[in-house]
């Protein structure tokens, strides 16, 4: 067996200045959004090609070095730290589209291409990749998380929308899963299965994916409530009608006057909900005044309509940067963010007891979320320096997952778990959890791939 050092000078060797051990870029890839303290690799590898991936993979595999996949940075909940060293591999440089194939609406890329940037390569085609996690996520990265977000209450999350992977095994194999077609009947869904394993089986290095029509219209809206039990319910019963809203999201009063004071908006300081229609001119037409009537007899009010796309992208832009607009409003403040989902039958519920127990631990903690899908989000803002408040915002955190469950639903609809929600993992999934355990045994033996993360004892 090589030693650490053996391993680096090889792979230095290999890559040339595309190994990087400087301490800046070593604690660039050692910290996230996430609030755990930093845990930075031994060095960060550059890849172009699959096969300098693979060789990666065996040179690390042979000095037991823990490998890290990195798509662009963004996960919530410390998936990308390395918490016993290792390497980093930075897929930044793999970030092309492969091929477009119109006809079959479909696309395949490398791990590293941004979503925004896809959609700007396919402007020509027609079509469009929908998922919108909000932040410009990896392809990659939001495959290996299961990623959702804003459009996933009509076209579904990455797992309905990977077709195939090619994906480097902690052996060093590189295996190829699914195919372009709609559909197979030949076996295991190994394509599902590396789709939401945050990096613990292998390294996506190719992904196909699916693509959709750009719609004839798009249009989009905001509406004030007055009271959050009225917004949720209003949600519901435009799901339950079958209205096929493109987006429909959630934020309570906080956010609302979050977004007025870090973003210089005019909202009422009220729960809103932020919508978009897909589909024809008459269609869309048609969708936007059932929502209305909906809305209206739910306490809905001060319609603001958005049709021109700038309007649009200016109104979800507000929607994508709420994090950091929060934080500018609450400068002095130490975020701790988390997500849930659960059955839309219990979506009130939910919202109604965590804002609740929000409120009487005195701590800002707007609340926004994907409700058209059961999914919402909590930005925990205790005061930095504040042991008291911080551990009170820890517990509201862990409230929060054991009210989804409690519910019927999941302690993460889309922030994954990374080393922030392996402790719910058994309670969620019971012996199921020591299944998963096994896969990942049988293929990372030596526990190599992006380990600490999502797994028992990994």
């Amino acid at each position: 067996m090589s030693t650490k050092n053996d391993a680096l000078e090889a792979l230095s060797d290999l890559l040339g200045p595309r190994l990087n051990r400087s301490d800046s870029d070593r604690a660039l890839h050692g910290r996230s959004e996430a609030h755990f303290q930093d845990m930075p690799p031994d060095a960060v590898a550059y890849p172009e090609t699959t096969a300098e991936v693979a060789e990666i993979v065996r040179l690390c595999r042979a000095a037991g070095l823990p490998l890290i996949g990195w798509g662009a940075g963004t996960s919530l909940e410390g998936h990308a730290l390395a918490p016993r060293g290792g390497v980093t591999v930075d897929f930044t440089r793999m970030n092309k589209v492969l091929e477009v194939a119109p006809e079959d609406m479909v696309v395949t890329v490398q791990p590293g291409i941004t979503r925004e940037e896809l959609n700007t390569e396919l402007r020509a085609t027609g079509l469009f990749f929908p998922i919108d996690p909000g932040a410009n996520a990896s392809l990659g990265g939001m495959a290996s998380t299961r990623a959702s977000g804003t459009t996933a209450v009509r076209y579904g999350t990455m797992r309905a929308n990977v077709l195939g992977l090619e994906v480097v095994l902690a052996d060093g194999r590189i295996i190829r899963t699914g195919t372009r077609a709609p559909k197979s009947s030949t076996g295991y869904d190994l394509t599902a299965l590396f789709v939401g394993a945050e990096g613990t089986l292998g390294l996506i290095t190719e992904l196909t994916l699916k693509l959709h029509g750009q719609p004839e219209a798009v249009r989009a809206a905001v509406c004030a409530f007055d009271s959050m039990a009225g917004a949720v319910d209003a949600v519901i019963a435009t799901i339950q009608s079958g209205i096929p809203m493109a987006r429909i999201e959630f934020v309570d009063r906080a956010a609302a006057e979050a977004f007025n004071r870090g973003a210089g908006s005019d909202w009422p300081d009220a729960p809103h909900l932020m919508l978009e229609f897909h589909g024809t001119e008459a269609g869309v037409t048609e969708q936007m005044a059932r929502f209305a009537e909906i809305a209206t007899d739910f306490g809905g009010q001060d319609f603001r309509w958005a049709e021109k796309p700038e309007d649009r992208t200016a109104l979800w832009a507000m929607r994508h940067n709420a994090y950091r607009t929060t934080l500018r409003a609450y400068p002095d403040s130490d975020p701790l963010t988390t997500d849930i989902c659960v059955p839309i039958s219990k979506l009130a519920q939910a919202v109604e007891e965590t804002a609740a127990e929000i409120a009487a631990a005195g701590i800002p903690g707007p609340i926004v979320g994907h409700v058209g899908d059961g999914n919402f989000h909590a930005l925990l803002l205790p005061r930095k320096g504040d042991a008291v408040q911080k551990a009170a915002a820890v517990k509201l955190a862990s409230n929060m997952a054991e009210r989804a469950l409690r519910l019927g639903g999941t302690v993460s609809g889309e922030h994954g778990i990374g080393m922030g929600k392996t402790k719910y993992m058994r309670a969620e999934h019971g012996d199921a959890w020591d299944v998963m355990g096994a896969i990942k045994t049988a293929l990372d033996p030596e526990g190599l791939m992006n380990p600490g993360k999502l797994l028992p004892g990994n």
